[in-house]
């Protein structure tokens, strides 16, 4: 038992093994329930683009599809850094580990910088419902629809971004100071497995949202 898990031991719990097992369980399951929010959204979606084919197709083309590729690739990279800097703290490193979760937590600043820039590109474009929505045409509610649902799971997944990037940050800070190591890595552990989460969300609405409605 190393030094640093001895003293995170909370009194609840006879051993750092047990108290790492049950926040990851925890952990579990609070993504458990935030897979049932998206999936909601997703089953939504999926029904919507059944029933309404042409408009929403119409709807798709024009979102930004060079935008979503580099927001994927921006979020992909950053978890790769999650992924090493939690390797990094587990094999003794420390200043590696910090600069990483820095850096994840930058590219999902970026990532966010995009999402307004195309935000704004959208709303010059007329095509923000109850906001400023210009398209007309007998397909117009279907993507008024589509531009409902696009609106809402995006900014839901950037709310999530946010809130990561404010925790990859106080992670890295606290990594720095040496609160993790070998022997206790638990909070960088459950603060990978988020970032993970958000990951593997976009990893679902970028085809979704940019690719398969091209396809109709």
């Amino acid at each position: 038992m190393s030094d640093v898990a001895q003293a995170h031991l909370q009194e609840q719990f006879e051993e750092p093994t047990q108290q790492r097992e049950a926040s990851t369980l925890g952990m579990w399951q609070f993504l458990a329930t935030e897979v049932l929010f998206f999936g909601v959204l997703f089953a939504a979606y999926a029904v919507c683009r059944f029933r309404f084919p042409d408009g929403f197709s119409e709807a798709a083309r024009h979102t930004h599809v060079v935008y979503g590729t580099i927001e994927t690739a921006v979020l992909l990279v950053s978890s790769a850094g999650a992924a090493l800097a939690l390797r990094d703290v587990e094999l003794g490193g420390r200043r590696l580990a910090a600069l990483l979760l820095w850096g994840t937590a930058l590219l999902g600043a970026v990532f966010l910088t995009l999402h307004g820039v195309e935000y704004t590109k959208e709303y010059h474009e007329g095509v923000i419902p109850g906001l400023r929505f210009t398209q007309a045409g007998p397909q117009a509610p279907a993507e008024a629809l589509f531009y409902c649902l696009y609106f809402v799971i995006t900014g839901f997944h950037s709310l999530h971004v946010m809130i990561g990037v404010g925790l990859m940050s106080v992670i890295g800070w606290r990594t720095l100071r040496g609160s993790y190591a070998p022997g206790y890595v638990t909070p960088l552990e459950n603060a990978a497995l988020y970032w993970h989460f958000v990951d593997i969300v976009w990893i679902f609405v970028y085809p979704m949202i940019y690719l398969v409605g091209r396809a109709g």
